[in-house]
């Protein structure tokens, strides 16, 4: 800020205080006084201001001036290049000067501002003590639900109900939940006692089995233990929807529906209640696909399959997955096929045909032949030789696809297994098995979507560590056969 600034500052401040505020008391006292008396020669004692007085200290008005900007120029650099306005003489009343209408009409505009003042401060007070109310009311309120415990079932507690925790779900708002619920009493209860239980910073999205009417404290703990945890399934990467049997060991392998009836069970014997196999096979080979979930780019290829019970394979993506057990075996199956279509459709699955020339569902069909043939260094090169072979209509003849329609399967395969005409054998037909034979998993999917270039139209791992070998010769790929077979990697247990 200038100097310049500054004494315009100053004098607009002067002048603004001498327009509004100024008010001289004692000269008002002195008119009053002289009003008063007849004599005209009385020495007029309030003619000179007492030394060192100021009208502004004794006037109960007064107020800190503010900026008011009257769009007159007060702010402009100009003001001190304009003369200062001679101040105005101060005339002298003499006594017995009347002034009546004049004094009448000032007292009267005084008493009315003090009124007006008066009512105003009348609100502040009213408004303060309205707001003291309120505060006041509300620190009471808080400090009597501070020591009023929160409502509690005593117990014994009920039969389990499923509820389910979301992701990002906050303490306060699982407390809602297991109210809702009815498992607790109140949120409050649960929130008191979730808050002391550090199990509570492990705990994971997905659905639970909490007994209804639980003291809080209980209700708690269940949540945290992991055997409460229900309808939570982990499909790897290769399984099938089906039990298949090893030839070799005769171990059983179980299938995505045994794995989905087990995650189902909610509560204890006798009254445990599960989906059965049975139930999730029969809803898996329901005609109305849309209540399946199968979606639009898989519905024509799917309404076509030759066997119902196999129509479902590869919709259900391989990893781990949140299902609520208390639906129908319908319900869960339309909840997993379509979150799994979401998980597929995310990798640009709806975009793969400008790259590999096929539909979504067979690059997804492509996927799970590359699942159960290649490792995973492999797999864009497994990827490859598919493409290639199909754009020559040369049968792919995976052993696989021969091993997916058996009950009984191993890494090799009987001349009498690959002779079995079905919709799947791949050394019977030229092109695609009429289904996915397994779940796939995302990394196999993007390598059928965007597979290696190159011009491979053979291969086959020769050895137990799982060292493939790529070519486009078949005199090579016979040789490399037999390097397999001396391996011992293709020796069959039949």
């Amino acid at each position: 800020m200038t100097d310049r600034w500054a004494q315009a500052e100053a004098r607009f401040r002067q002048r603004e205080a001498e327009r509004r505020y100024r008010r001289d008391d004692r000269a008002w006292e002195r008119s009053r006084r002289a009003s008063a008396m007849p004599v005209a020669d009385e020495p007029d004692r309030y003619d000179e201001p007492e030394e060192g007085w100021d009208p502004l200290e004794d006037d109960d008005t007064a107020v800190i001036p503010r900026y008011v900007d009257d769009d007159e120029g007060e702010y402009d650099d100009d003001f001190d290049d304009e003369p200062e306005p001679e101040p105005r003489p101060r005339s002298r009343r003499r006594a017995g000067a009347r002034t009546a209408p004049a004094r009448g009409g000032r007292a009267a505009a005084r008493k009315a501002a003090r009124e007006q003042e008066g009512g105003r401060r009348r609100l502040i007070w009213v408004a303060a003590a309205v707001l003291l109310v309120l505060v006041v009311g509300a620190g009471v309120y808080k400090l009597v639900n501070r020591y009023t415990p929160a409502e509690d079932f005593a117990g014994p507690a009920g039969a389990p109900v499923v509820v389910q925790v979301r992701s990002g779900d906050t303490a306060s708002e699982v407390a809602s939940t297991m109210a809702e619920a009815g498992i607790v009493a109140s949120s409050a209860a649960f929130y008191e006692a979730a808050v002391q239980n550090e199990g509570m910073n492990a705990l994971q999205p997905g659905y639970y089995a909490i007994p209804v009417h639980s003291p809080a404290a209980d209700a708690v703990a269940a949540l945290v233990t992991p055997s409460s945890r229900v309808g939570n399934v982990v499909v790897s990467e290769g399984r099938q929807l089906h039990d298949q049997h090893d030839v070799n060991t005769g171990a059983r392998k179980e299938g995505i529906y045994t794995k989905i009836a087990a995650a189902s069970c909610v509560g204890a014997e006798p009254e445990r209640r599960c989906v059965t196999y049975e139930q999730l096979e029969q809803a898996g080979a329901t005609t109305d696909l849309a209540s399946l979930g199968v979606p639009e780019w898989a519905v024509e290829s799917v309404r076509t399959v030759p066997d119902r019970a196999r129509q479902l394979e590869g919709l259900i993506a391989a990893g781990s997955w949140d299902f609520d057990p208390s639906g129908s075996a319908l319900d869960i199956l339309r909840q997993l096929v379509t979150e799994s279509a979401d998980n597929y459709e995310a990798t640009g699955l709806l975009e793969s045909g400008r790259v590999n020339g096929l539909s979504p569902y067979e690059t997804l069909i492509g996927a799970s032949l590359v699942e159960r043939e290649a490792l995973p260094q492999d797999m864009s090169k497994v990827a490859r030789v598919i493409v290639n072979r199909l754009e020559i209509d040369q049968p792919l003849q995976f052993d696989s696809t021969v091993n997916y329609a058996l009950d009984k399967t191993e890494v090799a395969t009987t001349d009498a297994d690959r002779n079995q005409t079905t919709a799947w054998n791949t050394y019977a037909m030229p092109g695609l098995p009429a289904t996915p034979i397994s779940s796939p998993s995302i990394a196999a999917l993007e390598a059928m979507e965007e597979p290696e270039p190159g011009i491979w139209l053979y291969f086959v791992t020769v050895d137990k560590e799982g060292t493939t070998l790529f070519t486009e010769s078949y005199t090579e790929h016979l040789q490399n056969i037999e390097l397999a077979m001396e391996s011992g990697i293709l020796d069959s247990g039949r």
